[in-house]
């Protein structure tokens, strides 16, 4: 498979971006809308918008063209409002596949910033399955390649700093979505190249605060963070229940950009990656993008108030 010497218009696109420092690259524009807040990447100095999108399960819905459309309307709702991060994985089925579909069929494969991951193990697996991805979502270079769930990350490692350094991927990360793991992915990020850590981290699920995410920001890796919602039980949690009146303070609006606006405001958070199929939900997380932060005297407030209902 010859990834090195097919030159894209999208990978002159993205050196440009390393190239300029953290200039957003130019999107396609589905209509006037205020872009998201852009955070930068550590390791290199490009900017990414604030609030991306994971696809487990939602993405997952094979060639349906009925399933399809409202996820056309999710990615230009992202897109429109400058977000780019995709985050996708071999384990979510069809879900690679239907990224890399609708992506190319909306013309917006310049701006997405496409992360997936490997998942397998063994040093040729790990290469077979990682290309494959690559042809699913048409992204080459891929923008990040994780190593999911740690799954046999000293083999998949050493590939990764390899296919870096030959420019067929940009970035290399390393994943997990448990507490019990975080003490690991501190040593990773410790002790290896890492530029991206993608962990579970909420609101009422603040394990990653203690040390990890600090030491992600001492060492200078991005981080992702997944199950923003704690796979729902947030919105459980505040059922019926009105937002305070001081989260206006903060310019929020609903208790989706109450909980996304409490991860963003962690200096060492890049990008959160709440999945959802519905365009409706889309364009509310992408409100956590907008308008200001909660400071910390906010977040502290915020913690209160989660623990206390």
């Amino acid at each position: 498979m010859t990834f090195r010497n097919q030159i894209s218009r999208r990978r002159a696109l993205k050196y440009l971006a390393l190239g300029s420092a953290g200039l957003s690259l130019p999107g396609i524009s589905f209509g006037a809308t205020k872009e998201i807040m852009k955070k930068a990447i550590p390791s290199t100095g490009e900017k990414v918008g604030v609030v991306g999108l994971g696809t487990w399960q939602t993405f997952d819905v094979g060639g349906s063209s009925s399933a399809r459309e409202p996820l056309k309307e999710v990615l230009k709702v992202l897109v429109e409002n400058g977000g780019s991060v995709i985050d996708s994985s071999p384990m979510y089925g069809s879900s690679e596949q239907v990224v890399g579909d609708l992506t190319k069929e909306l013309d917006i494969v310049d701006p997405i910033f496409y992360a997936t991951k490997v998942w397998t193990t063994g040093e040729s697996r790990g290469k077979s399955q990682m290309q494959s991805s690559m042809k699913k979502m048409g992204a080459n270079p891929m923008d990040l390649m994780q190593i999911h769930n740690l799954q046999d990350w000293k083999t998949h490692i050493k590939t990764l700093y390899d296919w870096k350094e030959r420019g067929l991927i940009r970035y290399i990360g390393i994943t997990h979505y448990v507490n019990s793991a975080h003490s690991e992915l501190e040593r990773i990020i410790k002790s290896e190249d890492i530029d991206f850590l993608q962990v579970n981290y909420s609101i009422n699920s603040r394990n990653a605060e203690r040390s990890l995410l600090p030491t992600a920001q001492d060492k200078g890796v991005a981080v992702l963070t997944n199950m923003p919602y704690s796979s729902g039980s947030l919105f459980r949690k505040t059922k019926g229940k009105e937002l305070p009146a001081w989260a206006t303070e903060f310019d929020c609006k609903s208790w989706g950009q109450f909980f996304l606006k409490y991860l963003i405001s962690n200096p060492a958070v890049t990008c959160v990656i709440p999945g959802t199929s519905k365009p409706h939900h889309m364009k509310d997380n992408v409100g956590a993008g907008h308008g200001r932060l909660p400071s910390q005297a906010h977040r502290r407030k915020m913690r209160e108030l989660i623990n206390s209902i």
